[in-house]
């Protein structure tokens, strides 16, 4: 299979029923980075078949505001997953970026959706490998081989937590999501999770989703768990409601200032590394020391800044006398502190 190019992350997902047309529509006109129509959990069982032919009639309509469509289909569990995959992709394929794949225990699963991709690519002519694969990590079983999953298939584009069944699996004392259980006190119940698949997305160079936040109408707890989110490193979060997409498209987009510093911090590094700079290595900058550690956390934020479409407010002049580092002169006694 072709080799695919790993896609901007999107800041929000947006989750759609499949079984209405009248919601698709709206969709169409949010400003969510991506939308995704469901036919598993939104879906009543006796409404899949026909939930395949809204979810393609919608797909097939041009004037999608988003970046990215995807489809969920049923899981491995269910008789649907199969039928789902050809219907949608069959009908309309070329207008699909990724298949979300929920309740994935093991790497075997999302191997068999990638071959069954590979075959419908060929039988209509699509481009190779042009349909990703999103891996919903739902229960213990699948957080135990989080990187057996991860490294799946090239398709894969990110890893997607899935907050309800993962308390359900975990047995947790809670019938909502992102909140902490009743009568847990001494810490955050879910950051065990939210690191694991975390680090395993960052190993395997994917991306890492949150997923929803279902109270609707609280929205300080909606901004309170994305915050978080976005603060350990994720870069996006489900949406169930259109109201929740402008919040989460701020939060997990960097502030204007925090993004000017990087780009200046980057400007700083590399004029400081050049050949006209001295080639240093290590730079006072604003006050701090910085080097490539330095540099590669300020690449990060400006890479997602540039994605949101920011662009440089200011650019700071260098401080008077410039600050660079110059490496410890070597003594007779050694090195100078």
């Amino acid at each position: 299979m072709t080799v695919r190019a790993r896609p901007v992350a999107p800041r929000s997902v947006l989750a759609v029923p499949g079984s209405s047309a009248k919601m698709l529509g709206k969709a169409r006109g949010l400003d969510a980075d991506e939308v995704f129509c469901d036919l598993e959990d939104a879906v009543a069982p006796d409404a899949k078949a026909q939930a395949r032919a809204t979810v393609v009639a919608a797909l097939q309509h041009p004037d999608w505001r988003c970046r990215r469509r995807a489809v969920r289909v049923n899981g491995w569990h269910t008789p649907w997953t199969t039928e789902d995959v050809i219907a949608v992709v069959g009908g309309a394929g070329v207008h699909i970026d990724s298949i979300i794949l929920p309740k994935v225990a093991r790497a075997a699963q999302v191997i068999a959706l990638d071959l069954i991709l590979t075959q419908l690519e060929q039988n209509w002519a699509l481009p190779p490998g042009a349909i990703g694969v999103q891996a919903q990590i739902e229960d213990a079983g699948a957080l135990l081989r989080i990187n057996e999953i991860a490294t799946a298939t090239p398709r894969l584009e990110a890893l997607v937590i899935g907050p309800a069944d993962m308390a359900a699996s975990l047995g947790m004392r809670t019938l909502t999501t992102g909140t902490q259980p009743d009568g847990y006190t001494v810490g955050d119940a879910h950051h065990h999770v939210l690191m694991s698949v975390l680090v395993a997305a960052r190993a395997h160079g994917l991306a890492a989703i949150d997923g929803p936040f279902l109270a609707i109408d609280d929205a300080d707890g909606l901004r309170g768990v994305a915050a978080a989110a976005a603060a350990l490193g994720y870069d996006g979060k489900w949406a169930i409601h259109p109201s929740q997409v402008d919040p989460v498209n701020e939060i997990f987009t960097p502030r204007q200032a925090d993004y000017d510093a990087a780009e200046d911090l980057l400007e700083a590094y590399a004029e400081a590394t050049s050949v006209a700079g001295g080639r240093r290595g290590a730079v006072r900058h604003r006050g701090e020391m910085i080097d490539e550690a330095s540099a590669a956390m300020a690449r990060g934020l400006a890479a997602r800044g540039r994605a949101a479409g920011l662009r440089r407010s200011t650019t700071q002049p260098p401080p008077a006398g410039g600050e660079h580092l110059a490496p410890p002169a070597a003594t007779d006694g050694g090195s100078s502190p």
